[in-house]
């Protein structure tokens, strides 16, 4: 029997993964274990099929070890047994152990001394968070390393090479993958490499050829594989960036209905990573302290859609679509660190007050560092005059508030009592 694709074109050494370049990339992390030959244990999280297993075949492919894969849900001792005695007749052995948050006990009192010794190289993966859901012990004992979902530029190259790959990949089959069909394969796994291959390969398989002998995979045919729709089928493929600027701007415009309507076609589309992205993006950017509290609501409904998936999710979703619409606006906070990032691109920083400067190690004295910084709660109303500002950005102003509602409002009166206060004591010293 056949592997299924996204297995055959699995890396076999650590320049051939896609994405992760934060970690597999020249002078990352695991590309200097890999370099080094000095690996160690560890745990990869985040989504399916962002190449958790990819990562660990690469490694042990690179150095030359033994690979063996394990899942802890129901993979005994007997097997962990089995591993433990091929490391310590043959030398290191590269385990991958998927699932790990759910090891017990008695496997893990088991794999505690060799991942000590170093005879087992320990590469756990889960989609859990490994800081919640993994026991301390075998915790301590890893680096932990979160992977994230691929780029779509990754996506469609993972994918072109498996079109061309004669010998593990599709390329007997002639295919013709079609630019809107390739699209959506990329779209609709959502960063999720394993998905978009195998759909790719059942399209592939399923489809006879034509004429000319090619395999044409056009747009519903990969609708079909992925069981996801394009959300339109405008010629351009531009479809869903469309809807997805179009739910903003419509929150950002304060139009609640025609927001429910573009929140309802990407729900259709099942893509919730992208409206929990681009929610999260307009609470903070379009509402911001115009209403930090419906900004706040906003994040925990889509944490709550999250846990759900669908179809429950539609639920918080609207909740939290509603309200960001309704919600007064205002992106001065966006605004003033663009303001103040232009500043630290340009050259604009300066030098660090004297009184400002960390103060904690011996000697910091007789360097004038925090020697005339005024703790602010040893003063009424917990707050006391001081410049914190460079002196050469002394009297920069970032934000600019808008005062679009009451909150805002507010604060920009304590803003600027705040800053009129400091000048005018500052003034005086001087």
């Amino acid at each position: 029997m056949q592997q299924p694709l996204a297995y055959r074109m699995r890396p076999t050494k650590i320049d051939e993964i896609v994405g992760q370049q934060h970690l597999v990339g020249p002078g990352k992390i695991i590309w200097r274990m890999v370099e080094a030959k000095m690996l160690s244990s560890m745990i990869l999280y985040g989504p399916p099929g962002t190449g958790k297993t990819s990562i660990a075949s690469a490694i042990a492919g690179s150095t030359k070890y033994a690979f063996r894969m394990l899942n802890a849900a129901t993979d005994g001792k007997k097997e962990l047994q089995q591993i433990a005695l091929e490391a310590k007749m043959s030398g290191t052995v590269v385990l991958l152990l998927d699932e790990i948050h759910r090891l017990d006990k008695t496997k893990q009192d088991f794999l505690l001394p060799h991942l000590e010794s170093g005879a087992i190289v320990l590469i756990g993966a889960t989609t859990e968070n490994p800081y919640i859901t993994i026991n301390p012990a075998i915790r301590s004992r890893a680096q932990i390393f979160e992977v994230k979902p691929l780029a779509e530029h990754d996506v469609e190259s993972a994918i072109q090479r498996a079109l061309m790959d004669d010998e593990r990949g599709l390329a007997s089959f002639n295919v013709n993958l079609q630019p809107e069909a390739m699209r959506q394969l990329v779209y609709a796994t959502n960063g999720d490499l394993r998905s978009a291959l195998n759909g790719l390969e059942l399209a592939v398989k399923s489809t006879q050829p034509n004429a000319d002998g090619q395999v044409v995979i056009d747009l519903p045919i990969i609708e079909e594989t992925v069981q996801r729709k394009a959300l339109t089928a405008d010629k351009d493929g531009d479809g869903h960036y469309d809807v997805i600027s179009a739910l903003q701007k419509s929150i950002r415009g304060s139009d609640v209905d025609a927001a429910l309507h573009y929140l309802a076609r990407l729900i259709e589309a099942g893509d919730l990573p992208t409206i929990m992205r681009r929610l999260s993006v307009v609470a903070y950017e379009d509402i911001g302290v115009a209403n930090p509290a419906v900004a706040a609501r906003a994040i925990t409904a889509i944490q709550a859609a999250e846990r759900l998936g669908f179809p429950e999710a539609r639920i918080p979703l609207a909740n939290a679509v509603v309200e960001l619409a309704l919600s007064p606006k205002s992106n001065s906070a966006y605004l003033a660190i663009d303001a103040a990032l232009s500043d630290v691109r340009n050259g604009q920083t300066g030098d660090v007050p004297d009184h400002l400067k960390d103060a904690h190690y011996k000697g910091a004295e007789k360097l004038n560092r925090g020697v005339e910084y005024l703790y602010p709660h040893d003063y009424q109303g917990d707050w006391v005059a001081q410049q914190y500002l460079p002196d050469r950005l002394a009297n920069r102003q970032y934000w600019q508030a808008k005062g679009n509602s009451k909150v805002e409002t507010a604060y920009l009166e304590r803003y600027q009592k705040l800053h009129q206060s400091q000048h005018d004591q500052l003034k005086k010293k001087k």
